[in-house]
């Protein structure tokens, strides 16, 4: 039970310190959710009370599931565009029912993460390289703050995950803008932004929000300031969540790149606070807790929620040691909606609008650009790749393809693999590159040292024999013997066997020997299970390239133990 349900582990060991330490962090958390929840549902074309009610049950459950003690479960920014984004294109029928599809996708993604997390699919978040994650975010990051923009200039515009479908909105309606509206989104940025550099502890967006609706009320009711209006009170009710059959075909590529989106986001925060503490994050089961927090979520009108990296950080910065920090913050999330609903009735749009570009803008990683430009070009260039497609594209088609493509490098990579042309450093036992170390190699003619630093498959093996061959001929005829630094090579398929057989016979047709030089065990066993050890010969395999060296200059047969370490202690092989 310990293994699904942690908080059984942690709630007993509690001290009074950590209590009250989780009891300050909650309340820090409960007060930021809740305008930044309401911010959250606005930008998935909810009304702002959905994102109290996601604030609510997620944590709670997540709070006795997850492995987590500070991440904060609840609505962020990245999911509430893509649930815009990926409903608009559905052209529901009216707000209804895009509440019920937003609700019905909560518990579609929920049940994606929890079959996941069964079958142990963790490790899929390997897949979201960093540029990829980099680019990404930043360029959501940019989208969402756009998308804000109608509600911060108080102006109509269309909304749209597209940057040049937004920007054209911008220069096409700019004249509509309301300028009231404008001077207090700006302002309340400014706000947010200063008090954050003052203190992060702060609840900067709740003072914002408690002086915007208070100058609203009382001087500029007749302004022509949107304001939220009517919040319902009361918490969520029990419904099973409604949606027509032929409406789950349509949005399973939306639920499935949500599902691993949050996941994605989630435990990248998680595994950010785990390096400075001394517990460890489980992947799987942080996928049955996010799976099952938004199942159950949907029962009470839940939209799609995961791990938030602003709160998760604030809840670390105020001290929260265990999952009761989020039970408390879902404790006073569920007292403002049993309360405090009608004071946020003048509560200004724009104000929302802020608090969202505020919290998204550091996002947008300015840093990792600029570092694999220098480090990695080819990881810029993803990096660049998924930023573009994200912007102009759309957000779910960003992630997808960033991930195809750099799939695609690393095959690439894999199937143009380096290979070295050694010698032997005068006067020393060392054998490096020849590139490296022009003027300090001792080169022999009758000679042809080679390091292949990948493992040899369908991809690549072709590759393998046309380089070899090419430094063969190179040699015009002098070659003797060819050593192969084989430690690099963890695996050979039945492609690359073959194609080894291959370079052996045709270099054995020539005259020419070939060794092989640390060439790990299992490559050794599966060179003798495809009979390519005798065409080789056993008396040509060497435990490292000195033995292979030793052997080339002066022919001196292995004793019983070099022979032994050479093959492995390959039974087999040596009988």
């Amino acid at each position: 039970m310990k293994k699904y349900f942690p908080i059984i582990e942690w709630l007993p060991n509690l001290s009074k310190k950590s209590i009250r330490k989780d009891f300050i962090a909650g309340i820090t958390v409960g007060i930021m959710l809740v305008p930044q929840g309401m911010a959250y549902a606005l930008l998935a074309g909810l009304p702002p009370v959905f994102g109290l009610y996601a604030a609510l049950i997620p944590q709670v459950i997540y709070a006795i599931m997850g492995t987590s003690r500070q991440l904060s479960v609840g609505p962020v920014a990245m999911d509430s565009l893509l649930v815009a984004s990926g409903l608009a294109a559905l052209k529901l029928s009216g707000i209804d029912e895009y509440i019920s599809m937003a609700i019905f996708l909560a518990f579609f993604m929920g049940m994606i993460q929890l079959v996941l997390g069964f079958l142990k699919m963790g490790f899929l978040v390997n897949f979201l390289s960093k540029p990829v994650i980099s680019g990404f975010t930043s360029a959501a990051a940019i989208i969402i703050g756009l998308s804000q923009l109608k509600h911060l200039l108080g102006a109509p515009f269309e909304a749209s995950n597209k940057i040049h479908l937004i920007l054209i909105e911008f220069i096409e309606k700019s004249s509509q803008i309301h300028l009231t509206t404008l001077l207090i989104g700006l302002i309340a940025i400014l706000a947010l932004v200063l008090l954050k550099k003052i203190n992060p502890s702060i609840p900067g967006a709740l003072i914002v929000v408690i002086i915007s609706s208070i100058w609203i009320k009382y001087f500029g009711e007749d302004s022509g300031v949107s304001i939220v209006g009517v919040v319902p009170e009361g918490l969520p009710f029990f419904k099973l969540p409604e949606i027509e059959l032929t409406n789950v075909i349509k949005i399973f590529p939306l639920a499935l790149t949500l599902a691993l989106i949050a996941f994605m986001e989630a435990i990248s925060v998680a595994k950010a606070i785990e390096e400075k503490k001394d517990y460890s994050i489980n992947p799987n089961q942080e996928l049955l807790a996010l799976g099952t927090s938004n199942i159950i979520g949907s029962l009470f009108q839940s939209y799609p929620t995961t791990g938030g990296f602003s709160r998760t950080a604030v809840n670390d910065q105020a001290g929260a040691s265990s999952g009761l920090a989020s039970i408390i913050s879902a404790f006073v999330v569920g007292l403002t909606l049993l309360f405090l609903t009608p004071l946020f009735y003048y509560l200004p749009n724009t104000i929302l609008a802020s608090i969202i570009m505020v919290a998204v803008f550091k996002l947008i990683d300015f840093y990792s650009p600029k570092r694999l430009w220098k480090v990695s070009k080819s990881e810029f260039y993803i990096l660049l790749f998924t930023f573009s497609i994200t912007l102009i594209i759309g957000i779910k088609e960003g992630i997808i393809l960033g991930v195809l493509a750099s799939l695609l490098v690393l095959v690439y990579r894999s199937t143009r693999p380096h290979v070295s042309v050694l010698g032997k450093i005068k006067g020393t036992d060392f054998f490096k590159d020849k590139e490296r170390f022009p003027e300090e190699i001792q080169t022999y003619e009758n000679l042809l040292l080679l390091r292949f630093d990948e493992q040899l498959y369908f991809g690549n093996a072709q590759f393998f024999k046309e380089q070899i061959f090419e430094r063969v001929n190179q040699k015009k005829g002098k070659l003797n013997v060819v050593i192969l630094s084989s430690g690099g090579i963890n695996y050979i398929d039945s492609s690359g066997m073959k194609i080894l057989n291959e370079i052996v016979i045709i270099l054995k047709s020539k005259e020419i020997e070939f060794y092989l030089a640390g060439t790990i065990g299992p490559v050794v066993d599966s060179l003798f299970r495809s009979g390519v050890s005798k065409v080789i010969g056993g008396q040509y395999f060497f435990a490292n390239i000195q033995q292979a060296f030793a052997y080339f200059k002066n022919k001196n047969p292995k004793n019983k133990f070099e022979e032994k370490i050479s093959l492995q202690a390959n039974k087999e092989i040596l009988e």
